[in-house]
């Protein structure tokens, strides 16, 4: 179907959005039509104020609106959960059981994506293991990526006689740590095991 240029612009755009077709992006643009001008301008503004005042956490590389997100602010530093991007953190987050800090790498090792170990948040993960820091929870996908990443760290860190851990499978093969449930993602920290 062919849309008239203002339709199609905002279909394109909207289908530049994660898991958004363009039958998706469509049905959004004419929902968007419907909306009141104060609906619009509401959504307009909080796209603006999400764009001007979330930014990464100098620690963590979590978002937060500060300079250190309330995580690294306020919790001890002694295990750090280390995850491949921030909502992740949000996922783990709802479990209610870890009290622990925050390592988002920002990407995982893909080789075919041509993404190496100096293209994620490796140096920063390391520069953070001093003595106070006795484990480390790798939480990454459990895909071949998430693995591969999982295994590089390992081997970086053991050394540093600091206990390694891997979320347990309480994931299924493939899975994505985001749209996993509360209970999957509470077995999955609680039955960690060290690697």
């Amino acid at each position: 179907m062919r849309y008239i240029e203002p339709i199609a612009k905002l279909i394109a755009e909207l289908g530049k959005l994660p898991s958004v077709g363009e039958k998706t992006a469509a049905r959004y643009a004419y929902a968007l039509m419907e909306e009141s001008d104060e609906d619009v301008e509401a959504l307009l503004a909080a796209i603006k104020d999400v764009r001007e005042k979330v930014h990464f956490c100098k620690i963590c590389g979590n978002f937060t609106e500060g300079e250190v997100c309330e995580i690294c602010a306020t919790r001890k530093p002694s295990t750090i959960c280390v995850v491949k991007e921030p909502k992740d953190v949000t996922a783990l987050e709802k479990v209610k059981g870890y009290e622990g800090v925050y390592h988002v790498l920002h990407g995982v090792i893909s080789p075919l994506d041509r993404v190496g170990p100096e293209d994620i948040r490796i140096k920063e993960l390391l520069a953070r293991l001093n003595g106070d820091v006795k484990e480390v929870i790798l939480a990454t996908n459990p895909d071949v990526e998430g693995e591969a990443t999982a295994m590089y760290l390992a081997r970086l860190i053991k050394p540093l006689g600091i206990k390694v851990t891997r979320i347990a499978r309480g994931l299924p093969e493939g899975s994505v740590i985001e749209y996993a449930d509360e209970g999957t993602l509470s077995r999955a920290i609680s039955s960690r095991i060290e690697l």
